[in-house]
């Protein structure tokens, strides 16, 4: 009954088999980093930034904590999507992950 209220209400429901893999495997990717070799292409101020975008940071919050300006922020993100080859934010935020840079 608990997991039928749980699924009504909109929420999901895993099996503890199920979470414990995933935990598992979401663990030993970032023991393992498969580090990008395009990586050494970015700038240090860059990967700051690949950084805060992981953090989910906007570009004005990003630009707030490196003292620069949100169009500066914008010109490096272009930067380091072009230098990694990504099309988006989104996948930016999960290279960093699979390359363990968070």
């Amino acid at each position: 009954m608990r997991a039928v209220r749980v699924v009504a209400a909109g929420e999901a429901l895993l099996a503890p088999s199920i979470t414990k893999r995933l935990i598992t495997e979401v663990t030993a990717r970032r023991r393992r980093p498969s580090r990008n070799p395009a990586l050494e292409h970015l700038t240090p101020r860059e990967r700051e930034v690949l950084d805060l975008v992981a953090d989910g940071k906007s570009n004005a919050e990003i630009g707030a904590d490196l003292y620069v300006t949100e169009q500066t922020v914008k010109t490096h993100v272009s930067s380091l999507l072009g230098k990694l080859a990504l099309r988006d934010r989104a996948q930016a935020v999960v290279f960093a992950y699979e390359n363990g840079i968070k």
